[in-house]
This record gives C-alpha cells, structure tokens and sequence, in this order.
C-alpha cells in the first residue's frame, strides 16, 4: 500500500505488532513523511512517523460488515457439526454403544452408565465372570469419558498374552488407537521418554513391574493419566503373613500408578481368595485412607 491511502477510518495492520490499528487522523510532512495519528484495540491514542520506506510492512486491513454472510459455507458447517459432536452426549446418554460395534448386554449397560460413569472421581473394582464382557465395559466407558472431555490420557495393563487382543478390541470396536508398549519403542523413543509421546497405551503387567527403568519413565513429573485400566488385577496381590504385609513387586506396581490417575479400574473374576485381610490389601490400591493399614475386622 501507499501512505496515500492512510486516511481516517482506515484500519491498518503493520503499525503495531500486537494488531491492527484505526486511523484518526494524518499530517503530511512534504510528500515522503506523514505523522499518523491512531487508535489502538484497547482505545490508546499514539503517534507514529511514517516515511516511503515504512510503506511495504502496512496493509490496509477489509474489516467487512459484522453480520455479512459471505465466508465459506463448507468451513461453517465443520465447525458447526464439531460443536454438535461435541456437545452430542448431553442429548445421547449412550453416544459410545451408538459410535461403536457392540451390541452391549443389559448389565453392561447398567454397570457403565449407572454405577462407574456418576462416580467422579472413579476408583472402582469391577468383578465379573469370565465371558462376561469385562473388556467391552471398560471400551465404553474409555469412549464415553472421551466424548465427555475427561479422558485423554488412558494406560492398560493387562498379562502379556492379552495385549494383542486389548489393541485388537478396542480399535475394531471402538475405533481407539491404542499402542503397545515393547522394548524397540523405549529404546526408540525421541523424547528419551516413551509415555510422554503416546496418550493411549497398553503395557504389560511383567514388563512394568520388573522393570524398575520403565517404572521411572512412569513415575516423570509430567507423566499423568485420566484412567488407568488393570485387567486380571488379582495378579496385585499382596498377603498377610505372620503378622506382616508380604508385598510383591505387582501390588507396588499397583500402588505406583494408583497414585498417577484421577480414574482408577481394577477389572477381574476372581477377586477375594477366601482371606479378608488379603481382599482389604487389594482394596487400598483404589482407595488407602480406608483399607490401608492393619486388617480391621
């Protein structure tokens, strides 16, 4: 542009960095200078010298009628359908069994929109039969925290026979992209931290409870989870024995990520071998200001 077209009313952008500025008022100084009189966003008048030279770096700024409709239809309607999905399940109360391939049962249905979904914070053992649909429960609930805005972050773990099937569910049920945690991709990671770069994980139970590196990896200050999923969780045992706790490094394991998560579920059949200062232990990891501590009857 020329200074030329500097007039009042003219918004221009180039004359402060932090955005465009209306013209009140110009004095020419000859016909190479100008000083220019201006409004900024926040209603500051200034002053500023502008010489042929200046004229590159200043654009007249088209500000448009305020309520035209002349913008792109096609850009209105994403944004206006990504609103919709977003705000889709305060009128679908089951929006993940509808955008996903389950035909859930009756008590699944119950057990995720009745008894975890309205528990904010969740720390929950959910124990069922075997063939019950343990892994469906818990993709639904996964998809519908999401569609909520409460879950980005979620890690699994499971025995490390049931990775393959976890990452195989989830993405042809649910269509979640879940990765799996393995050595390469430690070893490979570009942060030096491998949990940091992915937000949906599924680990081993051995691999995280042997391995004290990866514990570390685990434990990084800015290593958080909205929910962390323990399949088979009877395998965080640990047991009274001649008036002592034994620990084992899975129950540590327990503990480690218990104390990373806002949502917290243990899912599995068997969960209460006969010995209730046992089952108490396994309670603590969910919640330890009630059953941490000595067996209380």
């Amino acid at each position: 542009m020329r200074l030329e077209d500097l007039t009042p009313g003219t918004t221009v952008r180039g004359i402060r960095p932090d955005g465009a500025v209306t013209v009140v008022s110009v004095e020419w100084h000859g016909s190479h200078a100008l000083t220019l009189t201006y409004r900024d966003p926040a209603g500051k008048v200034s002053e500023q010298i502008l010489y042929r030279h200046d004229e590159p770096r200043l654009e007249v700024v088209d500000q448009g009628r305020p309520w035209s409709f002349d913008g792109d239809g096609a850009t209105f309607r994403l944004a206006a359908e990504a609103h919709r999905i977003r705000l889709a399940h305060l009128f679908d109360p089951l929006l993940a069994v509808h955008t996903s391939l389950v035909d859930p049962l009756p008590h699944q249905i119950t057990a995720v929109y009745e008894v975890m979904l309205p528990r904010q914070p969740l720390r929950f053992l959910l124990a069922d039969d075997p063939g019950a649909g343990k892994t469906i429960m818990a993709g639904l609930l996964i998809k519908e925290l999401m569609a909520r805005g409460d879950l980005k972050r979620c890690l699994i773990i499971c025995p490390g026979n049931l990775v393959e099937q976890w990452q195989d569910e989830l993405s042809r049920r649910f269509h979640l992209p879940f990765e799996i945690l393995t050595n390469d991709k430690l070893e490979a990671a570009r942060t030096g931290n491998w949990f940091l770069e992915h937000d949906l994980v599924i680990a081993r139970l051995d691999k995280l409870a042997r391995d004290e590196s990866v514990q570390q990896k685990l434990t990084a200050p800015d290593n958080r989870y909205d929910l962390v999923v323990c399949d088979e969780a009877h395998k965080l045992s640990a047991t009274y024995f001649g008036g002592e706790i034994k620990y084992t490094k899975r129950y540590r394991l327990g503990q480690l990520v218990s104390s990373i998560t806002r949502h917290f579920l243990l899912m599995t059949a068997t969960p209460h071998n006969g010995k209730e200062e046992d089952f108490q232990l396994f309670l603590a990891l969910l919640d330890g200001d009630r059953f941490e501590g000595r067996f209380r009857d």
